[in-house]
């Protein structure tokens, strides 16, 4: 079914995992520590990747770094922790196929590594062409006033050839509007390409891009044509342009000023016909200011810009929603779930949705999954967010004052920590026991308190 390397440094997890796993058909590899992965990774090639965010010699964002750029197209799925599904968001928008929470559901996983080989075996993985149906299927605009406004501006903008920055949280759905833009535009019936910049590694960027001749760098065994050719009188969507290498940039400018691109190790010019849409969740004018970013690219990009709300500010349209993504699940999953009931629909509506409506889809997916028919109960959703709804953080009254008792118990934590591990000569093993958590909590607090 797949090769997977499991990046796990929980032995018991591990070899729950790779039993797991083995006994589903897939060829499993487990390695227990981030550079052992990457060594590995090196050697034998995987489909998929599950990775553990924290790991004793390095964190999952690096090990992800490194996997994408030199794998860019074997899926990662990150295994977290719930303190660390903000960083999970982060890790997507660096390349991450999806997040899963521990503790692992398996039918969830399972559903999850089906649709990520999926993905795996498409031709070009990182870019997507979508026809216009599909992006139909896969869109609500929503009733709220922030949503009005927002498709008030689409579809203002689509029907001219102006070039669209998107911004938004990660989640958010930047690349639906971008596809709202391209079928409402006179664009409609050529392609619609969609490239995900934080994906790409400095080497391959341009020559995803603009295309490279056979013999031009090492690992250049055929020519390739670029996408901006693929997209030809059509719309180029470059989501998380900002992540794109100056050398890139400058290039880019010049596609877009000249309407030329010059394919890597070719002396031959291609003109092209393309309507630039980015996207971006990083704010593009503070990284001019900063020079990470050039400032005459910005200005070309920028002819019109869209904001894109974050779900927690779209109370409105929250049922609209739901019941999208719940008929989704129902038609995959082959469900009849009818509804939420009221206690679910309360924690939805006090949920802040850090991953927005990718993370709601995945909710949804996963309680319709468990439910199979009638309402969904508090029963089917993630531990995670029932403990974020059930343990919520104090918010600051400026009419009084605010004790931080928080700061105060991690300040007595940590200083037991050092007490315990300098009694037992930093022997981390019967510290944890001494402590009475296990080890790998004990190293995460380490980390947390900065503790040498």
């Amino acid at each position: 079914m797949g090769a997977i390397l499991v990046i796990e440094d929980d032995l018991t997890f591990s070899r729950i995992l790779e039993g797991f796993l083995t006994k589903q058909g897939f060829s499993v590899t487990v390695c227990h520590k981030g550079h052992d992965g990457l060594q590995t990774l090196k050697t034998k090639a995987f489909d998929l990747v599950l990775l553990d965010y924290r790991l004793p010699d390095t964190t999952g964002m690096d090990v992800l770094t490194e996997i994408k750029k030199h794998s860019p197209h074997t899926q990662v799925i990150i295994m977290t922790s719930f303190s660390d599904i903000r960083t999970a968001v982060k890790a997507m928008k660096m390349g991450a196929y999806e997040y899963i929470t521990k503790p692992v559901n398996p039918d969830e996983l399972l559903m999850m590594l089906q649709q990520a080989l999926k993905k795996e075996n498409a031709p070009t993985p990182s870019v997507t062409a979508q026809p216009k149906s599909t992006a139909l299927k896969q869109f609500v605009e929503g009733t709220s006033p922030e949503a009005k406004r927002l498709y008030e501006y689409i579809r203002l903008v689509a029907p001219t050839d102006m070039s669209v920055i998107i911004e938004g949280e990660s989640g958010t759905g930047k690349e639906n509007v971008a596809q709202t833009i391209h079928r409402l535009s006179a664009r409609s019936k050529a392609p619609f390409i969609a490239v995900d910049c934080g994906a790409l590694s400095k080497e391959l960027a341009a020559s995803e891009l603009f295309g490279h001749t056979k013999g031009s760098f090492t690992g250049a065994v055929q020519d390739k044509v670029g996408q901006f050719v693929d997209a030809h009188k059509g719309t180029l969507f470059l989501d998380e342009v900002g992540n794109l290498s100056y050398e890139v940039q400058v290039k880019l400018l010049r596609a877009i000023q000249e309407r030329i691109i010059q394919p890597i190790g070719s002396n031959k010019e291609v003109k092209i016909d393309v309507r630039i849409i980015t996207a971006t969740n990083d704010d593009l004018a503070e990284s001019v200011k900063k020079g990470l970013f050039r400032e005459d690219l910005y200005h070309r990009l920028n002819e019109f810009k869209l904001k894109v709300p974050a779900v927690r500010h779209r109370e409105e349209d929250l049922d609209e929603f739901l019941d999208f993504f719940r008929e989704l699940a129902n038609a995959e999953l082959d469900r009849h779930v009818t509804g939420f009931n009221k206690e679910v629909t309360d924690i939805f509506r006090t949920y802040e949705w850090p991953g927005n409506l990718r993370e709601m889809k995945n909710v949804v997916k996963r309680a319709v999954l468990l439910t199979n028919e009638g309402l969904i109960t508090a029963a089917a959703l993630p531990v995670e967010m029932l403990e974020t709804i059930r343990n919520p953080q104090p918010k600051p009254n400026n009419d009084t004052p605010v004790y931080d008792l928080k700061a105060l118990q991690e300040s007595q934590e940590k200083e037991m920590i050092m007490k315990t591990l300098k009694e037992v000569r930093y022997n981390k093993s019967k510290a944890a026991r001494i402590l009475n958590i296990d080890r790998k909590t004990l190293y995460l607090k380490i980390e947390k308190y900065g503790i040498e």
